[in-house]
């Protein structure tokens, strides 16, 4: 199975449409719909749904589209590192990072390299843990960035400067938005926004022997997605200090008490291989986070 073919494959699922799939490889209809029947021969397995004037992927598409999309992905990491094997001024760098305010320290070690080697070049991919862990696994990603407790046995890590604050965001004209801060007791039968691995984790030993009193309206891998439904009165959302900005509007932060904390650490795979410029990065930050 060749990567060209995949990429082709790539082109199609995602414009659902074979002209413009065409157009945009600069390759002609007549190559790329050969190319797509000899990928579903090699395959055994019919991967699209032609109708009228659009393309769709069966279900077996759909699987081959999200194992090509990694599949790709590695394969222009791996060309890329090879290219900058000599390149002592620059290469690449990827990053899989959770949502915190505490990643201004990477974006500061981040800069320092950059006035340093200018052709350094760097690709940020946004996730929870099991997200980019997934991909760093894979060797999609060179780093990643996780909220909780690092798996020893398979990383080494760094512990970010600074742990974030938990607190409530809400409407300044919410009846809680008048505390200094928010209990547990608070909570009990407000609808909740939180994602779902912290509210299985962070949430849950916070709250103790009360967690099961409390209600999850609904889990936001994002924050701002989820201060969106608590701003049009749809519940409260549990996150980070500073993660949403709250001056000058018309929603609030209220930090929890007692007072909750998550750790940020920076985790790459045990044993891996880095390309120049990642080494140069990674004894760049450990002394800079020690």
């Amino acid at each position: 199975m060749e990567i060209k073919n995949l990429r082709y494959f790539l082109a199609v699922a995602r414009e659902e449409n074979m002209s413009k799939a065409a157009e945009q490889l600069h390759v002609s209809q007549p190559t790329l719909s050969k190319t797509l029947k000899s990928l579903e021969e090699e395959l055994g397995k019919k991967l699209f749904v032609r109708h009228s004037f659009s393309i769709s992927l069966t279900d077996e598409g759909m699987l081959l589209r999200d194992r090509a999309q990694d599949l790709v992905a590695m394969s222009d990491k791996i060309e890329q590192e090879f290219n900058s094997l000599d390149d002592i001024t620059g290469g690449y760098i990827y990053f899989g990072l959770a949502e915190s305010y505490q990643i201004r320290y990477l974006a500061r070690e981040i800069y320092k390299l950059k006035e340093k080697y200018p052709n350094f070049t760097y690709h940020i991919t946004s996730g929870d843990t099991e997200q980019v862990t997934e991909k760093l696994d894979k060797g999609i990603l060179d780093f990643a960035v996780l909220c909780e407790t690092p798996d020893s046995n398979k990383y080494e890590y760094v512990k970010f400067p600074e742990a974030d604050v938990w607190g409530a965001i809400m409407p300044s004209s919410h009846p809680l938005a008048r505390k200094k801060s928010i209990r547990v007791s608070d909570l009990i039968g407000q609808p909740l926004f939180v994602s779902e691995q912290s509210w299985n984790n962070e949430i849950k030993a916070w709250a103790k022997d009360r967690f099961n009193e409390l209600k999850l309206e609904g889990s936001f891998r994002l924050s701002y997605n989820g201060s969106v439904f608590a701003r049009e009165n749809l519940g409260i959302l549990l996150t980070f200090k500073d993660l949403i900005n709250t001056e000058g509007t018309d929603m609030v932060f209220k930090p929890l008490s007692p007072e909750l904390k998550s750790e940020l650490y920076l985790i790459w795979n045990k044993y891996q291989t880095f390309t120049p410029i990642a080494e140069k990065f990674l004894e760049q930050i450990k002394k800079a986070f020690k």
